[in-house]
């Protein structure tokens, strides 16, 4: 499964709070889309001071994070596929809830217009990856996709909307999770896999289901369209 959220801008408690629900609801990887680059290296920090009690960051722990970080460079050749049979089924046991270094390896992020990194020239805009065997374009606003992107994929997941929904126009599904904050309802998503198709639900941080397994049938296109 997949959890989805998008427009914390700042709200780190929103976002451990969308984190920890779909978590809990079986998501073993998320996109983030946008609406504040940095908020999940931020919440990665806040994660690590509530397991250091609040006591200041030593030396200690610097040389440990140095040792996760070069551990975890020998095994990123391959960016897990959000499909991972053998890590969803748990057949390799659960993430540890406190290593949150590579907690943040199962995020894929975009960053926003108002973000620097969207002026970034090494930061895409734009992520692509498979859902199962459909192609899937991420992008915080959906106003940014071109002509390439709707023909090629199936899903688009994106943010910027006050609300979590599915559109569905001709073959394709644009898919959002709402808002984590500047909305009516703070919300998020989540996605599985059922039969090679998909099923949608979205939820308020308080648990409550505003969108029950909404399903997305998807029909699988046999090459790319390329300029």
């Amino acid at each position: 499964m997949i959890g989805l959220f998008s427009d914390s801008h700042g709200d780190l408690e929103a976002f451990d709070a969308a984190y920890e629900l779909l978590r809990g609801k079986g998501a073993r990887r998320f996109i983030f889309a946008g609406g504040r680059f940095n908020d999940l290296d931020e919440w990665v920090l806040m994660r690590k001071r509530r397991a250091r009690g609040g006591r200041t960051y030593t030396d200690a722990d610097f040389l440990a994070d140095v040792t996760n970080f070069l551990c975890n460079q020998e095994q990123v050749a391959r960016p897990p596929a959000f499909f991972d049979e053998a890590e969803d089924s748990g057949a390799n046991g659960p993430t540890r809830p406190e290593d949150f270094d590579k907690v943040k390896e199962r995020f894929v992020r975009v960053p926003d217009k108002d973000s620097l990194q969207y002026r970034d020239a090494s930061i895409p805009n734009k992520a692509v990856d498979m859902l199962g065997d459909a192609l899937c374009t991420i992008v915080h606003d959906k106003n940014d996709l071109e002509r390439e992107d709707l023909l090629n994929a199936l899903v688009f997941i994106h943010g910027r909307e006050p609300e979590p929904k599915v559109v569905q126009i001709g073959p394709r599904y644009f898919i959002t999770p709402g808002k984590l904050t500047g909305a009516a309802e703070q919300t998020c998503g989540l996605i599985e896999l059922v039969d090679r198709n998909l099923r949608f639900s979205a939820f308020r941080l308080d648990g409550k289901v505003l969108v029950d397994r909404h399903p997305v049938e998807l029909v699988r296109k046999n090459k790319l369209s390329v300029k």
